[in-house]
């Protein structure tokens, strides 16, 4: 028993040893910059101005933090507190929450939307991307009708796609 375990721990130190010193402790991450995240809110709210849609947008970082935020002209004040839910459900589902929408209307979505804090089940809420790595989250709420908060998230990030390496 004793030369097994010996062997184990052996095992383990060799992994160890293998890995670059910062590798254990320190998680590298990307984030959008101030200024993108910024244009990206503001995109948003005007992109569904043009359609005569008045909203808040937000941008959060990957780990749910508030970057950017803008409440656009008109706005109804709950759409502040709405378009940071449907970013922080997108962002904690890591699905765009137009997607967890369609899931509910077969009875699949997570229990967890209606307990817990900063989840909504509602669609606006579109993931950042830079290849497969979530760099963040935009939010729209106070568009009327159907899936318009993510038509315009999803065309304020496209704006800027080229961007986003």
């Amino acid at each position: 028993m004793l030369p097994r375990k010996l062997f184990c721990l052996g095992a383990a130190a060799l992994t160890l040893a293998a890995m670059p010193a910062g590798a254990q402790n320190v998680v590298k991450t990307s984030r959008l910059s101030a200024a993108l995240a910024q244009e990206l809110v503001t995109s948003a709210v005007e992109i569904c101005a043009k359609q005569d849609q008045h909203v808040t947008a937000v941008v959060l970082d990957a780990s749910g933090s508030t970057q950017a935020f803008l409440r656009g002209d008109h706005t109804s004040p709950h759409t502040i507190e709405t378009a940071d839910h449907k970013a922080f459900t997108s962002l904690s589902f890591k699905v765009d929450s137009i997607d967890l929408v369609e899931r509910s209307k077969t009875g699949n979505v997570p229990a967890a939307i209606a307990r817990l804090p900063r989840l909504i089940l509602a669609q606006g809420g579109v993931l950042i991307r830079v290849n497969d790595e979530i760099v963040g989250v935009i939010g729209v709420s106070g568009a009327r009708g159907n899936s318009i908060d993510t038509q315009c998230a999803r065309a304020a990030i496209d704006k800027v796609k080229d961007r986003l390496k």
